[in-house]
């Protein structure tokens, strides 16, 4: 995924949505802190996940979340894909040489990893370094609202359960706060990514709706659908799995089948099925 550390000029204060995506007006923030110009996606919309590579959205699809390195996706409600809590692995030498102290560390001082991706996690345990890390996300975040997304994914909201004991759930709710004030300032809806667990403090952060990945395998899409009221972008990765969450949430949730690795369409082992 293409990494980009310098934020974007502004554009324009409000963004073109279609009209099945239309602005429900209002004269201030809400109590989540969302601005007017937030719009909360559409419940049951079909979607598609292509934060693997970009690609053009199959007929029917009303909604695609994309990495914040590639463009919307035109006249579609676009949520943008930003990796908020961990460092890219194209990414480790920009940070270490600009922010060395933002890369979480165990007590030998070696960087602490996420295995299955690779990614160094930061280290989001102090109020200051939490406030830095967010000067710099809200520069990637802005960047995805001056492109025209309506939307943003903040990934790795769990990354404190792969910390060896060295972050703790309530900073990620800190710091998730500090992220979802941003989009809701740049006029973006802003996903919770998973971490079920954290659904309880869904109003405090700030979160408009969600992206889930195997929440049938886990059993978790009903506690998704009944905190966002179906806005729930449902990603599954096994056909067995797929098939019975179309069976249990097919008319209520936006639920679509793709391969592990997201890969574009035209590419070897893509796959994707919506219900």
């Amino acid at each position: 995924m293409i990494f980009r550390p310098v934020s974007r000029r502004l554009s324009a204060l409000c963004l073109a949505l279609t009209a099945a995506f239309a602005l429900s007006a209002c004269s201030s923030p809400d109590s989540a802190g969302r601005s007017p110009r937030v719009q909360r996606p559409t419940p049951d919309a079909q979607f598609d996940y292509q934060i693997g590579g970009a690609y053009k959205p199959s007929a029917g699809v009303r909604a695609v979340s994309r990495d914040r390195g590639d463009a919307p996706a035109r006249g579609l409600y676009n949520v943008c894909y930003v990796n908020a809590f961990q460092a890219q692995p194209d990414a480790l030498k920009w940070w270490r040489a600009h922010h060395d102290d933002l890369l979480l560390r165990d007590g030998e001082g070696k960087l602490v990893i996420d295995e299955d991706w690779h990614e160094p996690l930061f280290d989001i345990s102090t109020k200051t370094k939490r406030a830095r890390l967010a000067n710099i996300v809200g520069g990637w975040i802005r960047g995805c609202a001056d492109d025209g997304y309506q939307a943003v994914e903040p990934d790795n909201l769990d990354s404190y359960e792969r910390s060896d004991g060295l972050l703790t759930s309530s900073d990620a709710v800190a710091f998730a706060q500090l992220v979802a004030d941003r989009a809701h300032g740049s006029g973006l809806a802003v996903g919770q990514k998973n971490t079920a667990e954290l659904l309880p403090k869904r109003r405090e952060i700030g979160f408009d709706f969600a992206v889930t990945e195997e929440c049938q395998a886990y059993d978790e899409c009903r506690g998704y659908a009944a905190a966002y009221d179906d806005r729930v972008f449902a990603v599954e990765y096994r056909e067995a799995e797929f098939k019975r969450a179309c069976r249990a949430w097919g008319d209520r949730l936006s639920i679509v089948l793709r391969d592990m690795d997201v890969r574009p369409a035209g590419t070897k082992g893509y796959v994707r099925r919506a219900c």
